[in-house]
């Protein structure tokens, strides 16, 4: 099984990168990995993307031996196996709310003796078979990650009994949805949501778990003091809207310009 760049980062007391791709073509995760992330997140919570859109994405970072990490859709145990059986590196499940939300997820995708993951072994991430069994149901516990999303007030009453549960590894701090669940959406001045991420940072590191979230090259610093270690840092939609906007400006400035070119210099 192929080894998680992410966690060997973090184990050794590194940063670790991340980039979202909500792109569904799978030639944007290859050229983010060729560009030295260490880790592309794709998503299925937001996005309708199938099981071999996912896959494609899964072989396009494999192939610059980049970690991919899925954020699943909430759902079944199904929901959240299928990516790491088709040999993604981790997931990411989304709004986790109780320390028994926490408990069910771990129990449902790590295997024996930490919890009851279902067990198949003929796809990617056994190698179809080609592994030992038992190697296979060590290397998917050690060598892929399971990261909790806390984007909710909810879970803050539990979140140190969350932070000392065993079988996962990152906790994972959303800012946009909890501005919208403490009541204002989007007001990311609220000192509530400061307050919040330094306080999940501050508790991941205390029992051992990694502290990840987003962030910007603005404020990376800043997320690393606190206690960060795994930060995406952008995502290809931004980034293109940013490079169309910048091309359209300059396109109509120069059309301008020309408008406003008299008789004699434009002869």
């Amino acid at each position: 099984m192929r080894r998680s760049k992410v966690l060997e980062k973090l184990r050794q007391k590194e940063k670790a990168s991340c980039f979202k791709v909500n792109l569904k073509d799978a030639q944007v995760t290859e050229l983010v990995a060729k560009c030295g992330f260490d880790c592309v997140w794709v998503d299925q919570e937001h996005i309708g993307q199938d099981w071999s859109v996912i896959s494609s994405h899964v072989w396009a970072s494999k192939s610059q031996d980049v970690d991919l990490m899925v954020r699943v859709a909430r759902g079944s145990y199904s929901d959240y196996i299928r990516a790491l059986e088709l040999d993604a590196t981790g997931i990411l499940v989304p709004h986790i709310m109780s320390l028994q939300d926490a408990k069910d997820v771990v129990h449902m995708t790590r295997f024996h003796p930490i919890g009851r993951r279902p067990i198949d072994g003929g796809n990617a991430d056994g190698g179809y078979t080609m592994e030992d069994f038992n190697t296979y149901l060590q290397e998917a516990n050690e060598q892929r990650f399971i990261v909790l999303q806390i984007e909710d007030p909810e879970p803050l009453e539990e979140l140190e009994e969350i932070a000392q549960l065993e079988g996962y590894d990152m906790l994972f701090f959303g800012p946009g949805d909890f501005s919208q669940g403490i009541g204002t959406p989007g007001d990311f001045s609220n000192p509530l949501i400061a307050e919040t991420r330094k306080r999940i940072a501050e508790v991941a590191n205390k029992y051992g778990k990694f502290a990840a979230t987003v962030g910007t090259v603005d404020n990376l610093q800043e997320l690393h003091d606190m206690g960060y270690h795994f930060v995406s840092v952008g995502a290809d939609v931004v980034g293109l809207k940013s490079y169309c906007q910048s091309i359209i400006q300059l396109f109509n400035m120069n059309d301008e310009n020309k408008q406003n070119t008299s008789y004699l210099e434009k002869n």
